[in-house]
């Protein structure tokens, strides 16, 4: 065997990177937990010692964290006052939930998956699934803080009003169904924004239905949103004028037969709105590090869910467009279109 040594230095550069980012994502999640990139908000440079006094740490760890910061790009240090502080940039995206780039809750998810890694290694060897609850806890919470930064900046702003007559009934008063709607983060951003519709969240996970409830009613939304425990294929009610299904079709064993219960649910004007990750049609096209964020959370998340359910479809997070459309008129719509994107996601409107 040959081995072109620029190729495999080349690869090893890749390998140093890679495993410094597994190691970093770990210091993350503690930085967030501990409140330590929240106690840099004010953009003051901070020795280890006072950063350790701000949050009631100790400060030979601190210090060690925020020089693995500063050696990956999450925090500045200043080599002669022996000081560290955190960049406009980094406060945006490291210190405020509400922001739209808010980054933390995406290593929490991450790091979730290396907790579970020996039960997946298991589903490979046997074929079988993982559910949704059979995860650590902290892939719930690290879900809904990865994709409610990007829901917050898109969902009332762009894509509902994407949807062909759908933000009118919203603001007159229209029924919804939010299914797979998890902590209900999707539920009561639309709950906010059109106070005279009725907002109605469904999951399977009643450990989140639980979550959902006790946030609605901490923001004050009871009146307007209900949260029961509810399978995509099962879930209750008739007559609505939005079905939405936010980043969970894949995740389904049988998403035609979802596709088929949404169908039946809805008003015969009603509209499914499906948002799915983004993705090209060909694998080719989603080699980059977008492809590469989505297909490892697909092997680790998305694939073991289905596969955990009747069917077990396995539609992976990477699913073509013309592959949803089979699975979307396979229930009974006839009109599936492509409503808006972004680079992270794409919304789907369905018609009967």
């Amino acid at each position: 065997m040959a081995i072109d040594e620029t190729k495999l230095n080349a690869f090893l550069e890749q390998f140093v990177s890679d495993a410094g980012a597994v190691f970093h994502a770990a210091t993350i999640v503690i930085g967030d937990r501990l409140g330590l990139y929240k106690a840099m908000d004010d953009g003051a440079k901070l020795t280890p010692a006072e950063l350790a006094t701000r949050t009631g740490t100790d400060e030979r760890y601190v210090r060690e964290w925020l020089s693995a910061q500063a050696a990956s790009g999450y925090a500045e240090y200043d080599a002669e006052t022996g000081r560290f502080r955190l960049t406009e940039e980094q406060i945006f995206a490291l210190t405020n939930e509400n922001h739209p780039l808010f980054l933390p809750g995406a290593f929490q998810l991450a790091g979730s998956t290396l907790k579970d890694y020996e039960t997946i290694v298991e589903a490979f060897k046997t074929g079988k699934g993982v559910g949704w609850h059979e995860h650590h806890g902290d892939l719930f919470q690290g879900t809904e803080r990865f994709f409610r930064p990007s829901y917050n900046s898109n969902l009332t702003k762009s894509w509902l009003p994407a949807l062909e007559g759908v933000e009118e009934k919203l603001k007159a008063g229209a029924k919804v169904a939010d299914v797979g709607c998890g902590h209900g983060a999707s539920t009561m951003i639309m709950a906010e924004a059109y106070p005279n519709s009725q907002f109605y969240g469904y999951d399977y996970h009643d450990k989140s239905i639980e979550v959902a409830r006790e946030a609605a009613k901490a923001a004050g939304f009871s009146d307007r949103t209900h949260f029961e425990v509810g399978l995509a294929k099962e879930f209750p009610g008739k007559e609505f004028d939005l079905v939405t299904f936010f980043d969970c079709l894949h995740d389904m064993g049988d998403p035609r037969g979802a596709s088929a219960h949404v169908l039946q649910s809805l008003k015969s004007d009603g509209t499914w709105m499906i948002v799915e990750p983004f993705a090209h049609d060909k694998l080719e096209d989603n080699l980059n590090p977008v492809g590469r964020l989505y297909y490892s959370a697909s092997t680790t998340v998305c694939t073991p869910a289905s596969r955990s359910q009747e069917v077990g479809l396995a539609l992976g997070n990477q699913v073509s467009e013309a592959r949803l459309r089979e699975v979307v008129t396979g229930g009974g719509f006839t009109k599936l279109r492509l409503a808006t994107d972004t680079p992270f996601n794409r919304v789907f409107e369905a018609r009967p």
